[in-house]
């Protein structure tokens, strides 16, 4: 087994300690332990003195009744039983490819999207096919290009809704042509689903819920704020998958821990007003990038709608030069940005957003000024 290096994941982990303007992540502003305990009634304190009490064993070794309740909350056609808890979203993916994919299976991967989602499959030695997200399609995947790739044998589809790095967002009529696509092949979905959007006008379906061998995995490390709470999950319809998922989870991961699995619990509990808080947040500074490029015409992009991540297109920058133009912005200003060709799009850089509101004001302005002084 030989995996390859994980180019987004890989670049945070060499250059965002170094930054002193980061405007790179794709988390709403991340949330404290003070702010959490804030939404409770009484400040939290009966949380904490439960949590000051908990024995610190491994707990509840699926999730909590109290975590999977708040979950099974999310979806109409999952049950609480369905539910299993994992190790962010990255752990859910994991899982659920590892748990249906091996040698010769053939797959179908959003591509580029979140790059576990086709390079882990790859690893376990299936063929994966592609399926290539365009620009000028408002960087969405057209459903004719998936019917030419779908074969009899195509055992998995891998999508990532809302998608990183672009944000765009697969509306519930178009992901309803993906599932009769995948059910005439009787294929499985997986579908990452971290990213909310958080415009309550836009029409939004988990991929659990529109079918039955669909797959979704989520955490509350993005739209819930909270990504130092290591927690997420996946859900499905389909109990004997789930119990399949239930065999490699023993061997991976066991548990999410007491601690965290409580806090998950808490923040969903307080869904209603974690999430207002990210429209609020999701509202405002996306006006301040909109501003930004309607302002800077050395730059342009097809805007996320109310999702936390963002992709900006360098109008003059050679493509070639797109991970030393970061490299410099970051030497120079201060400034970390996730360069596009970590995600196999040069000439485009991911922009986290939902930072707070004086650091991406600040972060624009810089990259404003470098994207006139850089030479190569």
């Amino acid at each position: 087994m030989e995996l390859v290096q994980f180019g987004c994941e890989d670049w945070l982990n060499v250059w965002e300690k170094s930054a002193t303007i980061d405007i790179a992540q794709s988390t709403i502003d991340s949330l404290s332990l003070e702010e959490v305990l804030a939404f409770e009634e009484d400040n939290g304190e009966a949380f904490m003195s439960q949590m000051m009490k908990e024995k610190f064993s491994y707990g509840w070794i699926e999730g909590s009744p109290a975590f999977k309740s708040e979950v099974a909350k999310l979806y109409k056609r999952v049950p609480e039983d369905n539910i299993l808890s994992t190790n962010g979203a990255t752990g859910a993916n994991f899982l659920t490819i590892l748990g249906l994919i091996g040698q010769g299976d053939h797959v179908i991967a959003q591509y580029p999207s979140y790059q576990q989602l086709y390079d882990w499959p790859k690893t376990l030695g299936a063929q994966v096919d592609y399926w290539h997200i365009k620009e000028e399609n408002n960087w969405l995947p057209q459903i004719e290009e998936l019917r030419r790739l779908v074969k009899s044998n195509t055992k998995l589809i891998c999508l990532n809704n809302a998608a990183q790095p672009t944000g765009a967002i697969m509306s519930p009529k178009f992901l309803s042509e993906v599932v009769e696509i995948a059910r005439s092949v009787d294929a499985y979905i997986l579908c990452d689903e971290v990213y909310l959007p958080l415009d309550e006008e836009t029409p939004y379906s988990p991929i659990a819920d529109l079918y039955e061998k669909g797959i979704s995995t989520n955490s509350i490390s993005k739209t819930y704020s909270v990504p130092g709470i290591r927690v997420g999950w996946v859900a499905t319809q389909d109990r004997d998958l789930c119990n399949e998922f239930r065999k490699i989870r023993d061997y991976t991961l066991i548990c999410t821990g007491v601690f965290d699995d409580a806090v998950a619990a808490l923040v969903l509990k307080h869904k209603d007003k974690v999430l207002e808080r990210a429209r609020k947040i999701v509202k405002g500074n996306l006006s301040i990038l909109k501003e930004w490029v309607e302002n800077e015409p050395l730059v342009s992009m097809v805007y996320p709608n109310a999702v936390s991540v963002s992709f900006v297109k360098f109008e003059e920058l050679d493509p070639t030069k797109t991970e030393d133009f970061a490299i410099q912005l970051l030497r120079e200003k201060g400034v970390l940005i996730i360069p596009g060709n970590r995600f196999d799009l040069s000439g485009y850089a991911r922009i986290g957003y939902c930072t707070d509101e004086t650091t991406l004001r600040q972060g624009l302005k810089l990259l404003s000024e470098f994207l006139r002084e850089y030479q190569v």
